[in-house]
């Protein structure tokens, strides 16, 4: 759909938005944030740090917490987010779909969500991190049916939208005429001592969001906070999709 009808829409409308940096094979918490929100805008037009989100998350090894990474090619220290590739000289893609098979080869759903992982992985032509991130988030958004109305769009894609912290986000969000910005409660802090949002016509709220326990296979203790590779692998496409909502 056109940018500028989008935009004229919001602003007869209102609407609200979700702005995170693409993550790797995120947790649930950051679909719940998708599933309540009428624009998710995939941050990448920011500094890219090493030993975040970005390119790795946790799933359960043998019982226990285990990161899963995606090799990268830095240039320097300042390069943003959607410039990074992923490193194809080290053999990450087999790796990681062995490794994922592996963890939940005795899981209910293991086959479904390992297909749907793999199929992304194995296309080589998806050579930027930010790329591969995105087409993974909206492969499981598709398949776990979440707000099918929600647009994606990457921050990278807008023109003339700068500033720093959460001024930036604010220039997002007017940019696109959004009239609510819904924050994962995370933010709080440096959120409110900006004060960016205060007095802007853009509405400030938090995610309401807690990952509550799902029975996890061959497991004596819930560990929380894993990749939603989990969750769907435990309890299928449509519990996780509850789960994802709070129900």
């Amino acid at each position: 759909m056109n940018l500028l009808f989008i935009f004229t829409r919001n602003k007869a409308l209102g609407m609200k938005c979700a702005i995170m940096q693409p993550t790797y094979l995120p947790w649930s918490g950051y679909f719940n944030l998708i599933a309540n929100v009428d624009i998710f805008v995939f941050l990448d037009d920011v500094q890219y740090v090493s030993r975040e989100w970005q390119n790795r998350n946790r799933i359960l090894l043998s019982g226990k917490p285990h990161w899963i990474t995606v090799p990268v090619k830095r240039l320097h220290q300042t390069q943003k987010i959607y410039t990074i590739e992923v490193d194809d000289e080290q053999e990450w893609r087999v790796k990681h779909i062995k490794m994922l098979s592996h963890a939940y080869s005795k899981h209910p759903y293991k086959e479904e969500v390992i297909s749907l992982v793999s199929t992304i992985l194995e296309d080589k032509s998806i050579t930027h991190l930010s790329s591969l991130n995105v087409k993974l988030v909206q492969a499981f958004c598709a398949r776990l049916a979440l707000n099918l109305n929600t647009r994606f769009i990457r921050a990278s894609e807008l023109h003339n939208v700068s500033g720093k912290r959460s001024e930036h986000l604010l220039k997002i969000c007017t940019h696109l005429g959004c009239n609510e910005y819904l924050s994962p409660v995370g933010a709080k802090n440096y959120l409110q001592e900006d004060g960016d949002f205060q007095n802007s016509g853009v509405k400030l709220t938090f995610q309401d969001f807690t990952p509550k326990y799902y029975p996890q296979k061959n497991q004596e203790y819930f560990v929380s906070h894993l990749s939603i590779v989990d969750v769907v692998a435990n309890i299928g496409w449509t519990a996780s999709r509850d789960y994802i909502y709070g129900d």
